[in-house]
């Protein structure tokens, strides 16, 4: 049985995601910083639920705990994520973005995902086949952000493709450091999700595939690289 853990689970592609995988076999954790919604979350999937705050250590800490506890984990999906939005659901562009908006973004989106990866390592490292997929976006390709071709060239947002371009790098200097892992960042698409106000233009059951499609790939499988549901894209 394969053991996965999804942060940011409880709603969204995070939970579609969890949804996907409970139906292939996977016993699944549901991670959320809000405990009702979480258990409320896996009681509906037939998931677990446990308390995790990405931005937190002891909140992370207690999730590696607990999930060692009940025998380890085999797949991790760094899922939870943020993107700033003003009230009128702009993002702050380059003239109006703060420090404090790039900081609180990147809490999350990135060292949350450095928080995460510490704490449960030392568990993936003990299973036959772990897995790491990292929920990065299309919006982290500076090849796609600079062509004026390309429909994400337009985007005028700052922090949230700035902290998911690091979450790239994240992935391609853990996979040369854990050979043995399969590490990989993926691009959901634009998917209709709180994230964005619910102006996406894919359904979560679309976001979802590449993220369970990478999250069942065997020892064989690709590493290091950023995939969307055609293949690998451009850094």
């Amino acid at each position: 049985m394969t053991t996965t853990l999804i942060t940011g689970a409880n709603k969204g592609i995070g939970h579609e995601t969890a949804r996907q995988l409970i139906a292939a076999g996977h016993t699944v954790y549901i991670g959320a910083r809000d405990a009702e919604r979480g258990r409320r979350a896996a009681e509906e999937l037939g998931a677990r639920f446990v308390l995790l705050d990405v931005t937190d250590d002891a909140s992370v800490e207690a999730a590696a705990q607990r999930i060692e506890a009940d025998g380890g984990l085999d797949v991790l999906v760094n899922n939870a994520g943020i993107e700033t939005r003003n009230a009128d659901n702009s993002v702050p562009t380059a003239r109006t973005v703060t420090a404090d908006q790039m900081r609180n973004t990147f809490e999350t989106n990135v060292f949350g995902v450095v928080r995460v990866l510490h704490a449960f390592l030392p568990l993936l490292e003990r299973s036959a086949a772990p897995v790491v997929v990292n929920v990065s976006s299309g919006l982290a390709s500076l090849t796609a952000l600079s062509d004026p071709d390309h429909p994400a060239h337009f985007y005028p947002g700052i922090a949230y493709p700035t902290s998911k371009t690091a979450v790239n790098m994240l992935t391609v200097q853990f996979a040369k450091a854990f050979p043995a892992l399969r590490i990989n960042s993926v691009e959901p698409g634009f998917t209709k999700t709180d994230l964005n106000g619910n102006t996406g233009t894919q359904t979560v059951e679309q976001g979802a595939e590449i993220i369970v499609r990478m999250a069942q790939i065997g020892p064989d499988g690709p590493t290091g690289g950023y995939f969307d549901v055609n293949g690998r894209l451009a850094w």
